[in-house]
């Protein structure tokens, strides 16, 4: 069977009432797979061998407890539409994403304050393994690219960074917009904040003739010509508690109120960890969330979103507080 992003297999079930104990093992069972429900008792997974088994066994399990179900393949003609369900999808793995990345700027805030405790090795071993694991089971069911998991990647980075006591590698180019001229700029697909942002960044104050190039992975390696920014290994990325936005404008040397003031939105809608709390905040959030909603295909994305960074810009150089 071949994955169809335009067809999805359903699990339609009955489960008894009781015990409850057993309807909750069944919900969990789903969650761990990353089926999301669409109606009561009606679960969606993209159609795959994969999927397909984790399904099949769910409903074994659901008969083996007294209750019933099926296995559909299904095209959705009027109501739903495939974008809808795969915003569910997102959606989903995004509020795991998000606990997985409070956790890491938990850890790296208390990792970076911690000194003397000779435990301290063994016991971050042990919280970074843990957190692993939960970034796989998570990335396992990411069927449609969340846009959090780069963040999230890139966090636990830093980590595995600070536990074998290194810094973040800078690139040699360090300081001139002209050295990054007649670039391909290369980050992950379904970009959102800050990839967006900077690529309105590169397109305003470095080469606006830069070409930009989306791929799936997190982990690309680079061509001749070619300049990663917030991925895995990026010559542009976080560093310690910075976004990449924030990394650009420091590694870049731009000495400019405005953009730093944009660079604290910027921060706290892509870490989500409220360290500015400017005001501004909310309001970029939700417009962007709705540009997402309305543009996935990513250059549009891109185009459109550099309107609403520029206006931004504009508005930070007006009122410099």
């Amino acid at each position: 069977m071949s994955s169809d992003s335009g067809k999805w297999l359903l699990l339609v079930h009955q489960i008894p009432p009781k015990p409850n104990t057993f309807r909750v093992k069944i919900w969990r069972r789903l969650q761990k797979i990353g089926a999301v429900a669409i109606k009561q008792s009606v679960y969606a997974m993209p159609l795959s061998d994969r999927s397909l088994e984790d399904l099949s066994w769910t409903l074994k399990e659901i008969m083996a407890g007294g209750g019933d179900g099926s296995i559909f393949e299904a095209s959705f003609v009027e109501g739903l539409n495939d974008e809808q369900i795969i915003s569910l999808f997102q959606n989903a793995r995004k509020a795991d994403y998000e606990k997985i990345i409070q956790e890491e700027n938990s850890l790296l805030a208390d990792w970076s304050s911690a000194e003397g405790d000779q435990a301290l090795p063994v016991k971050r071993s042990v919280q970074l393994t843990r957190l692993k694991g939960r970034l796989d089971e998570t990335i396992a069911i990411d069927f449609f690219h969340a846009s959090e998991r780069g963040t999230a990647d890139i966090l636990f980075k830093e980590l595995e960074k600070t536990i074998n006591g290194h810094r973040p590698v800078k690139s040699e180019n360090k300081g001139e917009a002209e050295n990054f001229k007649d670039r391909t700029w290369v980050t992950r697909k379904n970009i959102f904040v800050d990839r967006i942002s900077c690529g309105w960044l590169i397109k305003r104050f470095v080469d606006e003739n830069a070409e930009f190039k989306f791929v799936s992975s997190s982990r690309f390696a680079s061509k001749n010509g070619e300049l990663r920014f917030d991925m895995f290994d990026g010559e542009f990325t976080h560093e310690g508690d910075k976004c990449t936005f924030e990394v650009m404008i420091e590694r870049l040397n731009f000495h400019d109120r405005a953009l730093n003031l944009m660079a604290e939105v910027i921060h706290d809608i892509d870490l989500k960890d409220a360290k500015f709390g400017r005001t501004e905040t909310d309001g970029v959030r939700a417009i962007l969330t709705g540009l997402v909603a309305a543009q996935p295909e990513d250059h549009l994305r891109m185009k459109e979103g550099f309107a609403l960074f520029e206006n931004l810009y504009a508005y930070f150089h007006r009122n410099k507080s």
